[in-house]
């Protein structure tokens, strides 16, 4: 007996994505067939039933609501899961015969975008190592918000100083970081994060260059000031390459690439960032009791990613530090300004995460209302900002756009 024509549908896709759980949109469920049903079904708890399929027996089934699909892929991932969402492209009224259906998005743990019942003062890392014979080139994207990071480190300690530094929930790499002497067991067991090496194609000079050009509009990568990083640009140009195939959406929040050098911070091993208890206590592995939490009077969600990073890379150079502080003391001379400034970020929400939700096409009403709130608060912080005569704030100004036209 034959598969019936929905199986086969289902079986081409699925041959193409091997190594993911396939959601499969029917109606108002995504379900779930043979051993992906039996696997999923164990890992989330659900019913396991069956489906005629054509085959004299049923093909085993489960499924979940369509509307909740973002909490049980986000359960997924953090099984250390990849998850293909296969979704109905036309109209089932129209159609004639089966319904049209595509892949519309891969879901990875470092492409989650679904963080709503995570800490939203963490950024969720994808990064991208490229091995070679005497550096590694590293770039880092957190597609829910769009920083896209860029740097090169010369040895095997520096590199892991960098991951734990960054913190990415997933690696993609290429094969020579495999044998290079980095403990991949270590970032797979005790720091959960899932790393994979890619193949050879998404690594060349020629593409990853071209790649980065296209995204980001520019004739040549010098015109992104990143042409000092030679595997930098290679590890960057995969990434891209990567979400392009797996987001399958124009990425257009990603707007800018921020190359750094790691002489820029101050080094710290991820041993003595533990010990300090810098962002999480020793013992419970919780914020609060941490300095980040003693430090963390922010009012926004960017605001304490911000903050968060600032602890994680302390600045070396004394004019940049010495701008900060002057930035502060500004702050602090200006207390009734700076409590106003404080009352306008309170309605503001994290507009990093909406540009990315509105750049997928996965924006609801509430989202969008959020939007519009937050972006009426801009006129106001930026009025109380030209009152502050620190330079950091005066460069800041220059670039400082309220968006009236589009908050009305």
């Amino acid at each position: 007996m034959a598969l019936s024509p929905m199986m086969q549908e289902y079986k081409k896709v699925k041959e193409d994505y091997k190594d993911c759980v396939l959601m499969y949109r029917v109606g108002d469920f995504y379900e779930m067939f043979f051993d992906d049903a039996v696997r999923v079904s164990k890992m989330l708890e659900l019913t396991l039933t069956g489906k005629e399929c054509g085959l004299p027996e049923r093909a085993p089934m489960c499924g979940v609501p369509y509307h909740a699909v973002d909490v049980y892929v986000s359960r997924l991932i953090q099984k250390g899961q990849k998850v293909a969402i296969c979704d109905q492209v036309e109209d089932p009224k129209l159609a004639k015969g089966l319904v049209k259906r595509e892949v519309t998005r891969v879901v990875t743990p470092g492409t989650n975008m679904d963080l709503s019942a995570g800490d939203e003062t963490r950024n969720n890392f994808l990064m991208s190592i490229v091995c070679t014979e005497d550096r590694f080139g590293v770039a880092a994207c957190d597609v829910s918000t769009g920083e896209f990071l860029l740097t090169e480190v010369d040895r095997i300690s520096r590199l892991t100083d960098e991951i734990y530094k960054i913190g990415p929930s997933e690696i993609i790499c290429n094969e020579p970081l495999m044998m290079s002497g980095l403990d991949i067991d270590d970032l797979r067991n005790r720091l959960g994060i899932m790393v994979e090496a890619m193949d050879p194609r998404y690594f060349g000079d020629v593409i990853c260059r071209k790649t980065l050009m296209d995204h980001f509009h520019v004739g040549s990568v010098e015109g992104l000031g990143i042409s000092e990083f030679g595997c930098g640009v290679n590890a960057a140009g995969a990434l891209l390459s990567y979400l392009f195939e797996t987001q399958k959406t124009d990425l257009s929040h990603i707007s800018m690439i921020r190359p750094y050098h790691t002489e820029e911070f101050m080094v710290m091993d991820g041993s003595s960032m533990r010990n300090l208890e810098l962002l999480e206590t020793l013992r419970e592995k919780e914020k609060r009791g941490s300095l980040f939490w003693v430090l963390d009077k922010t009012r926004t969600a960017m605001g304490a990613r911000m903050l968060r990073s600032w602890i994680e890379q302390p600045l070396l150079d004394k004019d940049t530090i010495n701008a900060r502080l002057d930035a502060i003391d500004s702050l602090n001379r200006n207390e009734i300004t700076c409590a106003e400034i404080r009352e306008y970020l309170n309605p503001v929400y994290d507009l990093e995460r909406l540009a990315a939700r509105i750049s997928y096409k996965s924006a609801n009403p509430r989202d969008l209302v959020s939007l519009k709130t937050s972006l009426q608060m801009l006129p106001h912080i930026k009025a109380l900002l030209m009152e502050l005569e620190a330079g950091k704030f005066r460069e800041f100004l220059d670039s400082f756009d309220t968006l009236e036209d589009l908050s009305e």
